[in-house]
């Protein structure tokens, strides 16, 4: 008795986890580079006191589904889309190298190149910046060009080259501000070989419709575990009735 309350309890607890994980994802579809996150559940035995048939569910670690998304033409000089595995190195909140895909860029005020979020895109040498009047472009390695608007090619000056990383896939986790990072905490070597595509951006890798019938299968399972909940009460009070008779 006690085992099928701890999986149906546990089990509904994950389940409603996992909702808010599918939740995610489908607001993202959207974002730009955004990668969804996957979970799976598993039964572990309870360790202590208590009956030894007794086991719970728990969630297994995170994961994150990185395989690419569409790369859609936009047309914009500063949106960068990587292209096939790589990443973007940024400077996140706390000031500290993290990694992105979505290559929306902007300029801000001081001449810094900057994602659409506000953080400071990083170069091989450091922030890149650009001077004022300048016409931007990017080239497939990184390499932001600057011209002076209604100056001819023999104007060009070089700003900078965007920081393209690639780390190992399961060497990176994904922080709560959505960016990612290497787990032990150090900071990437930039990789020559990976490359971007300008004027383009990568859409979310979510799939609209795969995420909705996962919701509906969750709400499913999750209405399961409470009938098994309610099949152990039924069951707790019929016994109590038998038990009265004697």
């Amino acid at each position: 008795m006690d085992r099928v309350i701890y999986i149906a309890m546990t089990g509904a607890r994950e389940i409603t986890r996992q909702q808010a994980a599918v939740s995610h994802n489908l607001a993202n579809i959207s974002t730009h580079g955004f990668k969804q996150a996957l979970s799976v559940l598993r039964a572990l035995p309870v360790v202590g006191d208590g009956a030894k048939t007794r086991a719970f569910v728990l969630e297994t670690t995170p994961r994150t589904d990185y395989s690419p998304g569409i790369i859609q033409q936009t047309g914009r000089s500063l949106d960068v889309a990587v292209r096939g595995d790589g990443w973007l190195a940024v400077q996140d909140a706390q000031g500290k190298e993290a990694y992105t895909r979505a290559g929306q860029l902007e300029i801000n005020q001081n001449g810094v190149l900057q994602t659409l979020d506000g953080l400071t895109v990083l170069g091989d040498s450091g922030p890149i910046t650009v001077p004022p009047d300048q016409e931007v472009a990017i080239a497939q390695d990184g390499t932001v060009s600057s011209i002076p608007i209604g100056q001819n090619l023999n104007a060009v000056s070089i700003a900078g080259r965007l920081k393209l990383v690639k780390p190992a896939e399961a060497d990176l986790v994904r922080g709560e501000d959505g960016l990612f990072r290497q787990n032990n905490g150090q900071s990437a070597a930039a990789d020559a070989s990976v490359t971007v595509v300008s004027g383009a951006l990568e859409s979310s890798n979510v799939n609209p419709a795969e995420a909705l019938v996962n919701m509906i299968s969750l709400a499913r399972q999750f209405e399961t575990q409470m009938r098994v909940l309610r099949s152990a009460e039924d069951n707790h009070k019929s016994g109590d009735k038998i038990l009265a008779l004697r």
